[in-house]
């Protein structure tokens, strides 16, 4: 078993349209493809406003496959460029951290 940290800068301008999107769109796709996410956060650091999420996996090898599967599916592809031609970019850097236990 393992998890996965995900850190997304999100911007207060369109924050609410970002969580709208992974409220609505981004969590239901990623059920398809055996996501489950642990829990949910928002963090601020300074200028920086962070969304935080924790997944957990059975392994590696299923946490690239559903990523890869995720990142194509064309209703995804599809609802990213909407909101982008709405809002503008919703996320800024992003950070990906695979966590397992010692």
């Amino acid at each position: 078993m393992i998890q996965q940290l995900r850190i997304y800068e999100i911007f207060e301008h369109n924050k609410a349209a970002f969580h709208a999107r992974f409220r609505d769109h981004a969590m239901r796709i990623m059920k398809r493809y055996g996501f489950n996410i642990v829990s949910m956060w928002e963090s601020r650091t300074g200028e920086r406003t962070e969304f935080v999420y924790l997944l957990t996996w059975p392994d590696l090898a299923t946490k690239e496959e559903a990523w890869r599967r995720y990142l194509a599916d064309p209703e995804w592809v599809e609802i990213k460029r909407v909101t982008k031609a709405k809002y503008g970019d919703l996320v800024g850097e992003i950070e990906d951290r695979v966590l397992e236990s010692v």
